[in-house]
């Protein structure tokens, strides 16, 4: 079983940066497929973007393309999310997700596991 924790969040100014980070623990992460979900309050999670092993396909909702990057480093068993050029409508409880079957990367219903979200808040 998987453990994880997500942290980075925080309040920025629009036109600002942040980095987030999940931590896994418990067991290894490097078959398993990563992703950002985000929540804004009143809205259903969506997706932000996913990642299968280190050197294979990257996906982002069409919202934060160009503007966001998923990476991770598998000998950390780390995942992060760089936020660059942040909107007001960016803001949301991040989620860091993971599963280790391959389906439907950008529902949030395929993913087993999931981390207890960090908050980010982008002022006008």
């Amino acid at each position: 079983q998987v453990q994880l924790a997500e942290s980075g969040g925080g309040l920025v100014q629009a036109g600002g940066s942040l980095r987030l980070t999940c931590a896994a623990s418990g067991r290894t992460i490097d078959t398993y497929i990563m992703a950002w979900f985000r929540q804004a309050p009143g809205k259903e999670r969506e997706f932000v973007a996913a990642k299968q092993r280190s050197d294979s396909a990257t996906y982002y909702a069409d919202s934060v393309k160009g503007r966001f990057t998923i990476s991770r480093d598998d000998a950390k068993d780390t995942v992060y999310l760089q936020m660059n050029s942040l909107k007001p409508e960016d803001t949301a409880v991040y989620y860091c997700a993971a599963d280790i079957r391959r389906g439907i990367y950008y529902s949030s219903a395929f993913y087993s596991h999931w981390g207890q979200g960090t908050q980010v808040t982008v002022s006008s």
